[in-house]
């Protein structure tokens, strides 16, 4: 009947438990410069050797422009769509309890590592997330899925992010495991 109690067979949540719902926090803005610049690398080189291996080679000259010619083509659309698609969809949150991120909107993965499961956290920069300011945070647990990774963070965000889920991690009783 409606407006009648449903009964359910789920246990109370205690108090302190990580429950699974979405991260709230975007990537920074400047990600999307970076994931940009990523792809112009990784389109640019094949496009580039293929190119001037076609302008050696005269008699394949044909059979390797073609393939250079649609790999720019591919390459163009990933560029001008990719990185603003990424922005949208890659979320954060640390809170007192769990690191959670989310990737994708086809193919979502929703990641929650508990503070307590918790062994390393590292940031990374590579060069490119130097120039543009930004680093990755490294969250690894004991896990078969691997570490937990919040890209794209501004390089102050992702220091703090270390240091406050380092201090926070020391404090909790247990091995992680």
């Amino acid at each position: 009947m409606a407006g009648e109690p449903v009964a359910t067979s789920a246990a109370p949540v205690q108090p302190g438990a990580v429950l699974l719902r979405p991260p709230t926090n975007p990537v920074d803005r400047r990600a999307v410069g970076w994931w940009t610049v990523n792809l112009l690398i990784g389109f640019a080189v094949p496009v580039v050797v293929l190119v001037v291996l076609g302008l050696l080679i005269t008699p394949a000259r044909f059979w390797l422009f073609t393939p250079a010619v649609v790999i720019a083509f591919a390459g163009l659309a990933a560029v001008l769509a990719l990185p603003r698609w990424w922005f949208r969809v890659h979320r954060w949150e640390v809170t007192d309890t769990a690191v959670y991120t989310r990737t994708g909107r086809f193919w979502q993965e929703w990641r929650v590592a508990p503070l307590s499961r918790i062994q390393t956290v590292d940031t990374r920069r590579g060069p490119l997330e130097q120039r543009f300011g930004l680093a990755t945070v490294v969250v690894t647990t004991a896990s078969a899925k691997g570490a937990v990774t919040m890209p794209g963070l501004a390089r102050d965000v992702a220091e703090e992010i270390a240091e406050r889920l380092t201090v926070t991690t020391q404090a909790i009783p247990g091995d992680a495991t």
